[in-house]
């Protein structure tokens, strides 16, 4: 998945004490961004193996210190520290944690048996990237219902611009569009894991945007 990692985001941005939306952002595909660098530093690996499952080439053989269980809840609780320092707040440090943490569990749908428990075999995966008459419906459909609950859970902040949640979906439905549709890389080069990184810290972006127009409904209401 892509877009749909940030369902989890959305839906905690909605609650009580929950991190911002920009931060959550981050957090949703922080195990994606450190696999990026690590790629692009030589400490976990993939390569294009065209037909290796239907919806994409992507050959993830090496990658265990971030899409491990083990891996994504040390980072989890790394991000989780840093918002506990950063706010004092228990609950915010939790919250955004479980987001990071997240992105193991969505990744387990759609991934062939790359992933794994601590970095080592078994390798586990259950495949939907082989199904895209259910992958991209699936995708969109988490993206689409955990936007609007946030919407729901939220107002308008009056006098901020009404335009970035739209901005954000637009946004993040073109980025979708072009990871289903554009033509497959023929072999692994640094371009990628620098596109995946511009996008991610883009959507952040969007999001912290986002997230300075809005706030809880009932937040500072009488």
């Amino acid at each position: 998945m892509f877009i749909g990692h940030y369902a989890p985001a959305l839906v905690a941005a909605a609650l009580p004490k929950a991190p911002k939306l920009g931060a959550l952002f981050i957090a949703a595909q922080l195990v994606d961004i450190a696999f990026f660098i690590f790629v692009l530093g030589g400490v976990e690996a993939m390569r294009i193996t065209p037909g290796i499952t239907a919806m994409n080439g992507l050959d993830l053989y090496h990658m265990p210190y971030t899409h491990s269980l083990l891996g994504s809840i040390v980072w989890g609780a790394g991000f989780a520290i840093v918002i506990w320092m950063l706010t004092r707040s228990r609950i915010t440090a939790l919250v955004g944690g479980a987001v990071v943490v997240s992105h193991w569990f969505i990744d387990l749908l759609v991934h062939r048996p790359d992933l794994t428990l601590t970095g080592s075999p078994p390798r586990i995966g259950l495949g939907l990237w082989n199904y895209p008459l259910i992958e991209m419906p699936l995708e969109l459909g988490l993206i689409g219902a955990s936007l609007g609950f946030y919407l729901s859970r939220t107002r308008h902040i009056a006098g901020a611009a009404t335009h970035w949640p739209w901005t954000l979906a637009a946004v993040m439905l073109v980025v979708q569009l072009y990871n289903w549709l554009s033509p497959e890389p023929e072999a692994m080069d640094a371009s990628l894991p620098i596109s995946g990184l511009l996008a991610y810290f883009l959507l952040a972006w969007l999001a912290h945007q986002t997230g300075q127009t809005r706030t809880l409904k009932g937040a500072g209401e009488n």
